[in-house]
């Protein structure tokens, strides 16, 4: 199956298209976004060269039972799933900033604690801890949204004090994340999974907060199987994870860090293949289901052929 890295297609009533690192983002009228889960991986915010087949797929069916199963807690902006590869939804005037919670001392903020700080975000770090190892409860570390380039770290009291986001608005923001990853860790535990981190987007719509974007997905968290946690981390061993980190270490690994003059490692198609299956792995184990791909001779006209059924639907 050819990994599908770009689409091109144009609508009845579309406003303007986003291609963002993953997602082609569709603008149709005043009221509707269509949302392409494209195969294009990121790391480093640097899009890769090659794309990981299925791996669109994998993150918008998670996507999408996500939002389904946490909209008692918070509305989000989907209205439909219309193909294995595309949601569509409401438009919302997004906060420019991502909410990033953590329960563990994994991935980044190792990296900093590991260079000698002792404060994330503005968030103090305790003394005497180890990587993966869990918080006495979890953190908040948000960072800019920025429309290109890289994401930085910044402080509740740094995005209130430049207007960013409104106190009001902040503090029923953490209230939204802190009640998601609850409800994503309880879930993740029914599988057998440790919901180590995540991030989520929000918006307004309306006047009200509604939750954005992909939640729960192998691009914006981080997994770690339960069994064996706690004898990994007494030993200092690696934990065995489901996320993209994997992919982060394989970079890493070849010399890449994103950094100017750097240069991404080969991407054999055993790279590529392994990087599918890491995927479907995820899939399959955070929401119990086989993994179906959506085999088609033509995925692209299918996609845009669902797509204009249900714009049709609504009278586009």
């Amino acid at each position: 199956m050819k990994a599908i890295t770009s689409t091109d297609f144009t609508f009845p009533g579309q406003v303007s298209k986003y291609t963002g690192k993953v997602r082609d983002v569709y603008s149709i009228g005043q009221d509707y976004l269509v949302m392409v889960a494209t195969d294009r991986i990121s790391a480093f915010d640097v899009v890769l060269p090659k794309g990981i087949p299925f791996k669109g797929q994998v993150l918008n069916q998670i996507a999408s039972s996500f939002l389904d199963s946490t909209s008692d807690i918070i509305p989000n902006w989907k209205i439909e799933s219309v193909d294995p590869m595309v949601t569509i939804g409401y438009r919302c005037e997004p906060f420019k900033v991502e909410m990033v919670i953590r329960g563990c001392l994994t991935g980044h903020a190792w990296r900093e604690y590991k260079a000698g700080k002792r404060s994330l975000c503005g968030v103090p770090l305790p003394e005497g801890m180890v990587e993966n190892q869990k918080f006495p409860e979890p953190i908040i570390t948000p960072t800019t949204k920025a429309d290109a380039g890289h994401d930085e770290d910044i402080s509740k009291e740094d995005i209130i004090a430049r207007g960013i986001v409104s106190r009001e608005d902040y503090e029923q923001l953490e209230t939204y994340t802190r009640a998601l990853y609850r409800r994503g860790c309880e879930m993740a535990a029914d599988k057998g999974l440790i919901l180590v981190d995540t991030k989520y987007e929000f918006g307004k719509r309306n006047g009200q907060i509604v939750l954005m974007d992909e939640i729960h997905t192998p691009d914006s968290s981080r997994y770690f199987y339960a069994e064996g946690y706690e004898e990994r981390l007494a030993k200092g061993e690696r934990q065995k994870q489901l996320s993209k980190e994997f992919v982060r270490e394989w970079l890493m690994a070849g010399g890449f860090q994103g950094q100017e003059g750097q240069k991404v490692p080969e991407m054999t198609d055993e790279v590529v293949s392994g990087i599918t299956e890491r995927y479907v792995e995820l899939y399959e184990h955070i929401t119990g289901s086989k993994f179906v791909p959506a085999e088609s001779e033509d995925p692209l006209s299918r996609i845009e052929g669902n797509i204009r059924t249900f714009l049709e639907s609504r009278g586009l």
